[in-house]
């Protein structure tokens, strides 16, 4: 939980906020399109947007999901349960209802993200250099003490740092690691998994990140284990391994790479091998990408649909195991949430107020995302056809 200063000096500042709420009414199109997820624009309830200036009207109605992100950064409105309201408006899909400005910068955006291949090689690295570089010290304040940045597993844990260590053993579990075996990790991250897995299961690693600052930090926590560290793109790979694993990496490579990845893959492989796919998914398929995510969060990233995994993947791969546990990822965004407003006062000398408004929103509407079931958390464990045995799933 947040300390006691960093909450009581949010909460005067919210006070003080809250008595500049604007009485100018909002046009029938947002009030009527609020009204179907049971939000009220200056309304009593702790999920209800609260606007400080009627600006952000007009920004929202031209500019949809970007105008309404950038209109909280700029601390037009406010909302006391941000992750509520996300959770609200995703599940009646508000935005359909939006009239017809909205709806034409919606389609302008999905013709740009779908005419262009906006994950190439060259443009691989604009995310790294985009979110995963943007401060150790944000990551380290943030996540657990393994520095894992996705989905903790917490069927059987209390505790963010719990829910981490179950989810990287249930990995190693579902690969069916063994001592001397060698691992392929396909967007590595800090080396939380590279890191656990060699330690405890005896395997060498080879992990690749597209960010400098987390192969540097990668490559410290996993000193002295048999752990290779590159920086490169999943397409610049040769060899052979006995397990690949990718967890929260598949989101950046795009509907346009799909074939080329599970290609490398299969060719990466060994024979007997097993391939386990940790990603985030949506519940149908979607052509647009939320424009105020692929701005200041995600840039070039596209959440995949079951009906275009199971595409790509028919004829390359067998699905031995397709696990879902969504929910727990609200559960992981808000303990992430926590540490970050704890970690505030001492971050917020490197970092302005706009940014934490910026993190504020990302983590709370991803988190009403899940929540709404729109998003999905999937691990599939894939191999290829001719390998031997019964693969028996793991809980």
């Amino acid at each position: 939980m947040a300390d006691s200063t960093s909450k009581v000096a949010h909460l005067k500042l919210s006070e003080e906020r809250l008595s500049q709420t604007q009485t100018v009414s909002p046009p029938a199109i947002l009030r009527e399109a609020a009204a179907l997820a049971g939000v009220e624009f200056n309304g009593d309830n702790s999920w209800d947007i609260q606007v400080f200036d009627s600006r952000a009207y007009r920004r929202i109605l031209t500019q949809g999901s970007l105008g309404f992100g950038e209109s909280y950064m700029d601390n037009m409105w406010e909302c006391h349960e941000l992750d509520e309201l996300f959770h609200r408006l995703l599940k009646a899909d508000v935005e359909k209802h939006l009239g017809g400005v909205a709806k034409l910068s919606l389609t302008i955006e999905i013709i740009r993200q779908n005419i262009f291949n906006r994950q190439t090689s060259k443009r691989a690295y604009e995310v790294g250099k985009k979110h995963y570089d943007t401060g150790n010290d944000i990551f380290q304040a943030m996540l657990d003490p393994t520095m894992s940045y996705s989905c903790g597993y917490w069927a059987n844990a209390d505790t963010l740092a719990q829910a981490q260590i179950d989810k990287l053993d249930l990995i190693c579990r579902k690969l069916m690691l063994k001592p001397g075996e060698s691992v392929l990790e396909i967007g590595c991250g800090w080396g939380s998994f590279a890191q656990y897995a060699a330690k405890n299961y005896g395997v060498e690693v080879l992990g690749i990140t597209i960010s400098k600052e987390q192969q540097t930090l990668a490559r410290e926590r996993c000193a002295g284990l048999p752990v290779t560290i590159e920086l490169m793109d999943y397409r610049d790979l040769e060899g052979q391994f006995d397990k690949i694993v990718s967890i929260g990496m598949f989101e950046h490579v795009g509907p346009k790479n799909y074939p080329v990845y599970f290609e490398s893959a299969l060719k990466l492989l060994k024979p007997e091998g097993l391939f386990l796919l940790h990603t985030i998914g949506i519940h149908a398929t979607s052509l647009k990408v939320d424009p105020w995510i692929d701005r200041y969060i995600f840039r070039n990233g596209k959440l995949p649909s079951a009906e275009e995994l199971a595409k790509v993947i028919n004829g390359r791969f067998v699905i031995e195991d397709w696990h879902n546990f969504g929910t727990d990822y609200d559960k992981t965004l808000m303990a992430w949430w926590e540490n970050f407003d704890t970690a505030w006062p001492a971050l917020s000398s490197n970092y302005d107020e706009r940014f934490y408004r910026m993190w504020k929103y990302y983590l709370h509407s991803c988190a009403g995302f899940f929540r709404s079931k729109q998003g999905q958390l999937w691990q599939l464990v894939l191999s290829k056809r001719g390998r031997e045995g019964e693969y028996r799933s793991l809980r």
